[in-house]
């Protein structure tokens, strides 16, 4: 590259105009909220606000509504968060004549705290909101999604959240674009310290007081949740501290507002109302709000939980009364809130009779129960496994490897692992290094974060000759709760094309763990003959399948599994659905069509033998099926390799097209909704038989 010293005339053109865009915003709350507190205002006035006992009463209950229909929500963020929503969006909705998204840009960058926002702002009766809305909230006929998304819910949700980090870059183009429009509006935007750890954030630490201070943004809060915590533990314990980053703020040119205790609403309010007069009066200097909090505040339990309750702690209604009257701390909870919890107490009491009923009956000869487990344990135990034989294994975790299935090799081995915090990109980066000095690095996160944060680095690591091994799980429809914003549906697509890259979908923990194992053996045994060895992306699930799919089965690097045999069509699956093909492949045969059932878990390494062997054997009539987009997914690969290999077939692909998801209790409910399903791949085969 060398130096722009073109020259180019200026040119006219009319004057620079924004499009119209009319606000789908819900409008100012007509009124107070329906539970409420008073704090003064800076001039001694009464104000008042949504009580944050009620936000996390609240929380709690539509959490406990959610867990008995099978999601996983969150507790300690929104917890931690509530007096701080109460006061900004309490001095939001007190605008005066426009609504309060004319005066305000509000981004949440803090997903899992997005709940805590439902919650309150139901409390003001918000959009049309009621207490009921609630108890659909992470369920599939619910815009009340796992963390804010704007394609279902544009009424509340103005940037859509979930991916840590993200929508704070975001805001800053909203105070950019707020400027050039020359619009009187002030951007808030509210994030947590583990956030503050990811790459985009930092990005945007530097940015927009260095652009401030050039006068190119509009008046600018960001309001800081530090409490020490994040998914799997304390933030100074498991990786290091954020104190100096968040000492180093004042230097990059924030406006620096501590709060030592961000419980005390009075003093909280306060100094958010200060925060807007100081970002109004000086928007070259834009004003950071540093709140220490509590994760999981209003309990104890999770208050002193070393992850502060991150993920919602009751699995039922058993104990969520004494839940709630703790959060009142012994006082009068709300009749409403007491006979929800109540009614979620006794919903459970009548569960637990019926279980002890169907129990007390005499049983009936059973079929021995099939193993089922989350497909990731197998990965863990393949990492142990190569460890134990002398490999020169590393974990490299960015805060999810109890989700992962990681934290297996990790509690084996305490002294081979590194927690680098809430930073994917840093991490896959680091693993480079450890690849470089003769290592055999494992990095594990989510499969969303690991593909849209992580695909540079993964690229890097190829091109320097460093391979790594990664575990990115919860892909697709199967991280259903979390909603759109964490359900990788681009995953195969987006590092199938990396060089010297290896991408495996696995369907079951015991074909994990010997795919693990062998990936580790063959690095070490490439690398210690002098190649530079291929890279390998494991893709897995989130919720509990059968161990293994075969009896006494046979996983052979590079090839498809054939799990049922026939001459009229072929069924290829990955991941997660290859039950559901091994199910059509039975309804088929009650149908008299005979199909062959393939496992087909090297997605970019298409077994073109053996696949292509059961195209010729079916008559070129191939079904496949997988929880991706269809673009670029499993399907086109495969339907790629064999027309490259001259195998003429007809192929009828089911998977996401083209369209987001959103949030479910199950995985269950998404794939019904988009049609992968047993029954799909029927209709699908059938199709092809009609036309022949």
């Amino acid at each position: 590259m060398s130096e722009d010293k073109s020259v180019v005339k200026p040119v006219a053109a009319p004057p620079l105009t924004p499009m119209v865009i009319p606000s789908k915003l819900a409008p100012t709350p007509a009124g107070p909220p329906k539970y409420s507190v008073k704090v003064k205002n800076a001039k001694g006035e009464d104000v008042v606000l949504g009580d944050p006992k009620a936000t996390r009463a609240l929380v709690a209950l539509m959490d406990t509504e959610a867990v008995n229909g099978g999601a996983a929500c969150h507790w300690g963020g929104p917890a931690a968060f509530a007096e701080i929503m109460a006061a900004i969006h309490g001095l939001m909705f007190a605008t005066q004549g426009r609504q309060w998204h004319e005066a305000f840009n509000f981004v949440n960058d803090a997903g899992h705290c997005e709940n805590g926002i439902y919650a309150l702002r139901c409390n003001y009766g918000f959009d049309g909101m009621t207490f009921e809305d609630l108890k659909w909230f992470r369920s599939i006929r619910s815009k009340l999604t796992g963390h804010g998304e704007a394609h279902l819910n544009p009424q509340g949700v103005f940037l859509s959240n979930g991916p840590l980090g993200s929508a704070l870059p975001q805001s800053q183009g909203l105070a950019l674009a707020d400027k050039v429009c020359k619009n009187d509006r002030v951007t808030i935007c509210t994030v947590s310290d583990g956030a503050s750890m990811e790459g985009e954030a930092k990005e945007a630490f530097a940015a927009i007081p260095g652009l401030a201070a050039k006068d190119k943004l509009n008046p600018y809060l960001l309001v800081i949740s530090d409490n020490d915590t994040k998914l799997s533990g304390r933030i100074t314990v498991q990786a290091f501290s954020m104190e100096p980053t968040f000492l180093a703020m004042s230097d990059l040119g924030w406006n620096v507002i501590k709060i030592q205790d961000g419980h005390d609403l009075q003093t909280v309010y306060l100094a958010v109302e200060n925060a807007l007069a100081q970002a109004r009066a000086h928007p070259r200097a834009p004003v950071c709000l540093w709140v220490k909090t509590i994760k999981g505040y209003g309990v104890r339990a999770t208050m002193e939980s070393s992850t502060g309750g991150h993920g919602f702690p009751l699995a039922n209604g058993e104990k969520i009364i004494d839940f709630v009257n703790e959060i009142y701390f012994g006082g009068t909870v709300p009749a409403e809130l007491a006979a929800w919890a109540l009614a979620l107490r006794r919903g459970w009491e009548q569960k637990e009779a019926a279980k002890k009923a169907k129990a007390a009956e005499a049983p009936a000869a059973a079929a021995p129960a099939i193993k089922k487990d989350k497909v990731q344990s197998g990965l863990g135990k393949g990492a142990v496994r190569a460890a134990q034989e002398g490999l020169p294994v590393y974990s490299i975790s960015a805060d999810l490897e109890g989700s992962t299935g990681m934290s297996y090799f990790q509690k084996s081995f305490p002294d081979r692992f590194v927690e680098v915090g809430v930073a994917e990109a840093n991490m896959i980066s680091s693993a480079v290094g450890f690849s470089k000095a003769g290592f055999i690095p494992i990095v594990d996160t989510f499969g969303q974060f690991g593909i849209t944060k992580g695909n540079l680095p993964l690229t890097m690591s190829a091109l320097s000759q460093a391979p790594v091994i990664a575990v990115f799980s919860h892909v697709g429809f199967q991280d259903a709760a979390d909603g759109a914003s964490h359900q990788a549906t681009t995953y195969l697509a987006a590092t199938s094309p990396i060089p010297h890259t290896v991408v495996i979908a696995c369907s079951c923990a015991d074909e994990a763990e010997a795919l693990m194992f062998e990936a580790i053996t063959r690095v070490a045994k490439a690398r210690l003959e002098g190649h530079d060895g291929e890279s390998v992306i494991f893709f897995v699930g989130r919720e509990n399948y059968p161990v293994r799919l075969l009896d006494n089965p046979q996983y052979e690097w590079g090839k498809a599994q054939v799990l049922a045999e026939g001459n009229d069509v072929v069924i290829a699956a990955c991941g997660p659905l290859v039950g559901r093909a091994i199910d059509a492949g039975r309804q088929l045969k009650e149908k008299g069509v005979a199909a062959t059932v393939l496992s087909n878990p090297f997605i970019n390494q298409v077994d073109v033998e053996t696949i292509g062997a059961a195209v010729k054997k079916c008559s070129g009539r191939v079904v496949t099926i997988e929880d991706h987009q269809i673009v670029c997914g499993m399907g086109a690969q495969l339907s790629h390799a064999l027309a490259r290999a001259g195998i003429a077939h007809r192929m009828n692909s089911l998977g996401i097209r083209g369209e987001f998801g959103q949030s479910a209790w199950v995985a269950e409910q998404l794939y019904e909704k988009h049609g992968l399903t047993a029954a799909g791949i029927v209709e699908a085969a059938q199709g092809l038989l009609k036309a022949t």
